[in-house]
Formats: structure tokens, sequence, C-alpha cells
């Protein structure tokens, strides 16, 4: 977490709407205050650059000493592998790293040289019947992370409500520069244990109000764990759960269908289609190029589902190929405006094949038969716990004559060579052998 003032007083928007109010730093006795702010490190970086973009001479913020926050009266106790002076640890990592094109896991072990903690042991002697958390950053950066790592703080909520008759649990996430917030708040509010989620930046005396507080600033990207593990493990790892111990079967994800509010016409249009038979979802498009099915590869998979999966009603999301129609094919692109929209789609569908995205994490949360077609080559520890998940790997053959640091199309050979030999036929047979 990073601790600071504000010189001048200004609002900042997010994208729902919300105000978050800074005021210029009072000189108080007491730092447990409305002008004394914490965020995470990535946060702060944005609002720096939102601040110049105003006015870079009238608005600046100025670090605060972390100890003497810290040694607030008031102040929580922190949970699980302690994040204390990310800051300093920081600079140090800059300097370090300052001539080195890459990080090597030798300096990135930073986040292990903290020892395993068991947070059992941090909970506070006098027990409470109710406890509240706050947890400083959110849990991923992209919609996949997020549901996925989500698991994990759900494992958090219920080892405490062990402890605890009842544990609410707020999460700040980014907002001074998130052009994602809104969609970012509504993923993890589809989470039926979250009591709230807030914008970033938090006040002293905000924090101040809660019993206990989990840092999670930088620590997706300075921790070597999220490499080496199931991205699960790693936060019950960072949290002090003993990961080992808690059950696969618990590590599966969930997803309030209850929160899922979505048009009737989108309603209405999924009956329909469910009442002709079974329902497939195809996704073969990723914001990442490199885990996208060609496309036109994708247009030749499409038209082979519909002419050989023919108990089934193919849907996408997607714009796949203009120029095909079929009656088993729907497209529900102008449907699917919403993550909502998304999530409910996916939640109705019988059986999905996917390239490497976010619908796999969804579909895992209603326990709906997955095939993904995947370049990663991580992908099994990403679906290590998700039993109605299986995997058709995709090896990259193509090889660059480029002699430059960047890609060039025209000088790779056998660049869709290896998405050209997928086939419906063994696709088919895996959807068929769960």
């Amino acid at each position: 977490m990073i601790f600071f003032r504000v010189t001048q007083n200004i609002n900042i928007k997010t994208t729902d709407g919300t105000l978050i109010l800074y005021n210029k730093f009072k000189m108080p006795s007491n730092l447990e205050n409305d002008t004394v702010y914490i965020t995470t490190e990535k946060d702060f970086d944005d609002l720096k650059k939102v601040f110049e973009n105003v006015d870079k001479d009238k608005y600046k913020t100025r670090l605060l000493k972390e100890d003497k926050v810290r040694a607030l009266e008031n102040f929580p106790i922190e949970l699980g592998i302690s994040n204390k002076n990310e800051y300093l640890k920081s600079l140090e990592l800059e300097n370090t790293t300052k001539n080195s094109q890459t990080i090597s896991p030798k300096i990135l072990n930073m986040f292990e040289q903290s020892s395993k903690v068991d947070i059992f042991k941090q909970l506070k002697a006098n027990k409470k019947d109710e406890v509240t958390i706050i947890i400083i950053g959110g849990l991923g950066k992209s919609i996949g992370q997020m549901i996925s790592s989500s698991t994990a703080l759900r494992i958090l909520h219920e080892k405490l409500s062990q402890v605890y008759k009842s544990v609410k649990i707020d999460l700040c996430i980014d907002a001074s520069n998130n052009s994602f917030y809104s969609r970012d708040k509504q993923i993890y509010l589809k989470q039926e244990f979250i009591n709230n989620v807030l914008p970033l930046s938090v006040t002293s005396k905000k924090l101040c109000t809660y019993d206990y507080f989990i840092d999670n600033s930088s620590i997706l990207e300075k921790s070597v764990n999220f490499e080496a593990l199931n991205i699960v493990d790693a936060w019950l790892y960072k949290f002090g759960i003993d990961y080992e111990k808690v059950s696969d079967f618990s590590k599966h994800n969930e997803i309030d269908i209850k929160k899922i509010v979505v048009s009737d016409k989108l309603k209405e249009k999924i009956a329909t289609l469910k009442t002709k038979g079974k329902v497939v979802l195809f996704h073969p498009f990723s914001a990442n190029i490199k885990k996208t099915i060609p496309q036109n590869i994708a247009s030749s998979i499409l038209k082979n589902m519909v002419s050989q999966m023919d108990d089934c009603t193919i849907v996408s999301t997607l714009n796949i190929d203009s120029k095909f129609s079929d009656d088993r094919f729907v497209n529900l692109a102008r449907e699917s405006k919403t993550i909502n929209d998304f999530i409910y789609i996916i939640s109705n569908m019988d059986k999905v094949i996917t390239t490497d995205t976010s619908t796999f994490h969804i579909s895992d949360a209603f326990m709906i038969p997955t095939v993904v077609l995947s370049t990663d080559e991580n992908i099994d520890r990403k679906i290590k716990y998700y039993n109605n998940t299986k995997v058709i790997k995709i090896k990259d053959k193509s090889k660059s004559l480029s002699k430059f640091i960047y890609d060039n199309d025209s000088l790779t050979l056998y660049k869709n060579k290896a998405w050209e030999k997928v086939k419906i036929s063994k696709i088919i047979k895996l959807l068929e052998s769960f």
C-alpha cells in the first residue's frame, strides 16, 4: 500500500459516476483523518498521471511515512503475508532492474522473502461475533483472473466464518484511471460473500474502522507464486491459508446467478433456443491475438460444427462470419452487451467450445462441459481444479525469419499450421466424453 496526501482539493469521477474526494492535507495531531490516503501502487501511479493532466503544478501527491500511519491506535491488523514498506521495496526493485530488460525470479522473489504465515494465528485473541475486513487492491486484471481469484476469496470467507458468526468483506479496487472500474465492480459483486466494492483511494479514517486488512497491491506482478502455482493456490498462500490442506473440490468457481440482471428479450430468446434441444456456445476470439483462432479457421470450425452436431443449436456472442447463415446457428452478438448478458448466456449453455478466454472460467462456475482450444503452455495450471473442462493444446509451429525484435507477419512461416490441424471430430469426441 502507498500512504500519501494531496496538495489541493480535487474530485475524481469513476466510470460508474462515483466521486472520490481528495482534500488538501491538514496538519492534524492525529493521522487518522480524511486527508490521509491509502491506495495500491498502480492506482497511485494512475492518480499522479491524472493530476499531471489536470494541472501538474497545482495538483501533486506527497508520500507519508508508512510507519507513522501504521502506528495509529485504531489501525487494523494485517492478515496474510505482509506487504509492508511496498514503496521502498519497489524503489529497490527499480534500481536493481533499471539496466535489465527482464526481472529475474531471484529478484522478483521479494514476496517470498516473507515466511509462510498462518492466518488463524494472526486473529485477535478477544473473539468477536462480527468482524470486518477491508482488502486493498483487486485480485486480477482480466475477467478470468477476477472470477478464478474470487474462489480463493470465498475460501478465505469460509475459513473465517468458522471462527466468527459474521464476516463482512469490503473490496477496494483501482479507480483513478481504470476504464474498466464499472465492469470489475460488477464482476466482484457477483460473489455473494462480498459486502461491498469500493473505489480507491481510501482514507486512513475509513481504514481504521475495520478490524483487519489485506494488502494486495502489486502482488500479481511481484510474486513468483503466481507463475508457479494455480491462481487460487497462490492467493490462498498470500492470505495465510495452507492451500494443500484445502480440498480440491472447494476450488471451483462460483457466481451468484441471482445477481445476474438481463433484459426480458434476452431471457425469451435463450428460452426459445433451449426448447429446440441442446445449445452449444462457440467462442473463438480473444483480446489476445496469440490466443485467438484465425477468422478463416474459426469460420471453418463453425460450419463443421453446424453440419456434424446435428442435435444442437450453435450460438456465439461474436461476429464470426457475416456471410454464413444457417437455421441452427444463432448470432447473439447484439444481445451480449454487458458482462451480465455474457454470463447469463454462458450459464444457459449445455456445452461450450472456446479459446483461452474468461469463457471457460465462467462456464466452470455453472459446471458446464467445456472444451478449451489453448496455445498457452500453462493451461493445465489454469484448469487444475476445473472438473468440467478439457483442453486441446495448440502448439505454435510458426517460424520467424525476422531479425528484428518485433514480429513481422510477412517473415513468419507456418503461422496458422497448428490451428489448421484442429479437427471438429476431436472436439465433439471430447465433449461427448464428459
